[in-house]
This record gives structure tokens, C-alpha cells and sequence, in this order.
């Protein structure tokens, strides 16, 4: 049984998730690299981070063999996910577009939950979704040439809703650093064994980094990953994946506010840029709010005794 403080501390792990998350598409723009070999790179380090907790590895073993292919098959979607949204960074060549994007989750989440948790469907939350989609309409402003890129960026935003949808569902009573690290290397070795139809479909002329992007690969792999991924996972077993996902919208505002100071995309941005960002922090507010009138609602009414 969650308590206050239980909850509060699943809401600082999350929104710590979120802000490192947050520097992802930037790092990814900076990084040199193509989305396939930047993805293979950022696992086997994430991975090579994890392994070495103490007590990441007797946590693996105690995982039962059912849930350990379970995980490893989330794992598949995390770097399909990966892939997508870097591959919609590339396209574009924008950072802000994928991660206005990426919103769309919380709507793909509000109608998978319910269908994957056999959790009751809350229509709140899919008209909490449907705002966070006007606030994208907003947000984005961009013209035909970003069009694949949204394209890719609303897969990418789908298959996030996924995973982390199955991981609310699995993550119950799990070692969250040791889940991290099944899934991590289950999407490396995903991309290592069909690295030839990647290669056909997507040519990496490069697959090992070289010079700064040594140092922007670690800093993705160790803290925008490892640490972030365990974070997200830990609070997952406190809140929903509805909740998750709607918080993790907030990843595309700390994006591009941060690109403002590292990529200079201010001049970018416009007034339905800060139209589209006020929508989508009125989603995220809204939620806990009306689920908190409603609960006060919906609690019987004590008669007093005479």
C-alpha cells in the first residue's frame, strides 16, 4: 500500500527521469553519429553502467525465466522506440519537432492501459490526451519538410507508450536497476543480431564514435539512460503509466528550453510555440487535480448518529 511520502518520493524520482530525458534529443542532435549506431553505442554503455551496482546481477538471477523474457522482449521495444525517435531527429533535423512529438504518448498510454492492466478506462485521461495533442498542433508550427519526421516521431511516441505500459504492469516487486539492465541489453543484442537488415535499410557509414562524441555517448549512456531508465522504472511501482507518461511530456518543454541554451533554437520559436507549451503543462496539472476532486467525490458520505 502506497504512502504520502512513498508517492511524493515516486514523483521526485520521476520528474529527476524526466529532466535527464529532457537532454537526450539534444545530445542525440550534437552526437555525429547515425540513429542506429548512436542507439547501439548508448545501450552497451548504459548497460556497462548498470551491471556493475551491487546487486544488479543477483538481481537478474532471481528473476523468474517468464519474466526475464518478458522484459527482454520490452527491452526490444525500448530500442525500437530509441531508434524511431532519433531517426525522426535526423530526418528532421530538428530537435523540437520529435520532442513536441513525443507527447502524443500520453494518448496512445490512456487507451493501452486500460486494454494491458485490464485497468478501468478513464475518460479523463483521454481528454487530458486529446489536449496535449492540440497543445502539439501548437507546439510544432513546422511545414512539409518535417513531415516524416513527425511521421517517425508519433511511432516513436506509440512505442514508448507501450513499454512503459507493460512495465507498470510487470515491475511490481522487481529489482527496477536489474530490469533496466535486462531490457537495456535485450535492445542491444536486438540491434546487434539484425545489424545487416539495419545496415541494408539504414547505412551507418560510421558504428564507433570518435572525438567529443566519446564524451556526449557517455554522459547519454550513464545519466540520460541508466540512471534515468531506473529512476522512471522505480517510480513506476508508486504511480500509473498514465501518470508516467504525462509527466514525461514535460520532456519536450525542459528539451527545447534546454536547446535554447545549447543549440541557440530560440530564434526558432514563436508565440504558438509558447501557446503549445502552456497546453501541454495544463494537461500535466489538470490530471492530479481532477483526480483528486474526484476521489473526494466519490467518497460515502458518513451519517451522524443522533
Amino acid at each position: 500500500m502506497a504512502t504520502p511520502n512513498t508517492k511524493q518520493k515516486a514523483y521526485l524520482q520521476l520528474h529527476l527521469a524526466v529532466f535527464l530525458f529532457g537532454f537526450t534529443a539534444i545530445i542525440g542532435k550534437l552526437i555525429t553519429l547515425e540513429q542506429t549506431a548512436l542507439v547501439w553505442n548508448r545501450l552497451w554503455i548504459a548497460v556497462l553502467g548498470l551491471v556493475f551496482i551491487p546487486g544488479v546481477i543477483k538481481g537478474i538471477r532471481s528473476i523468474k525465466r517468464s519474466n526475464f523474457l518478458i522484459f527482454s522482449g520490452i527491452g526490444v521495444l525500448v530500442a525500437l522506440h530509441w531508434l524511431t525517435f532519433y531517426g525522426s531527429i535526423k530526418v528532421g533535423n530538428s530537435a523540437s519537432v520529435t520532442l513536441a512529438c513525443f507527447a502524443t504518448s500520453s494518448l496512445f498510454t490512456s487507451i493501452l492501459e486500460p486494454l494491458i492492466t485490464k485497468s478501468k478506462f478513464q475518460w479523463i485521461e483521454l481528454i487530458l490526451g486529446l489536449l496535449v495533442i492540440v497543445g502539439i498542433y501548437f507546439l510544432s508550427g513546422v511545414g512539409e519538410a518535417y513531415y516524416w519526421a513527425i511521421v517517425i516521431g508519433i511511432i516513436s511516441a506509440f512505442l514508448a507508450a507501450m513499454f512503459s505500459t507493460l512495465n507498470k504492469k510487470y515491475i511490481t516487486g522487481q529489482n527496477s536497476l536489474s530490469v533496466s539492465t535486462i531490457e537495456l541489453a535485450a535492445g542491444f543484442v536486438f540491434i546487434s543480431v539484425c545489424y545487416p537488415l539495419l545496415q541494408n535499410l539504414f547505412p551507418q557509414p560510421q558504428w564507433f564514435p570518435t572525438g567529443n562524441d566519446w564524451w556526449w555517448l557517455i554522459i547519454l549512456g550513464l545519466l540520460c539512460t541508466s540512471l534515468a531508465f531506473a529512476l522512471a522504472l522505480e517510480a513506476l511501482k508508486e504511480i500509473s503509466a498514465f501518470i508516467s507518461t504525462l509527466s514525461i511530456n514535460l520532456e519536450p518543454v525542459y528539451g527545447i528550453l534546454l536547446a535554447i541554451c545549447f543549440l541557440n533554437e530560440d530564434t526558432q520559436l514563436n508565440f504558438d510555440f509558447y501557446l503549445g507549451t502552456g497546453i501541454i503543462l495544463l494537461a500535466v496539472i489538470l490530471h492530479p487535480i481532477i483526480i483528486r476532486i474526484q476521489k473526494r467525490e466519490s467518497k460515502p458520505i458518513r451519517k451522524q448518529t443522533p
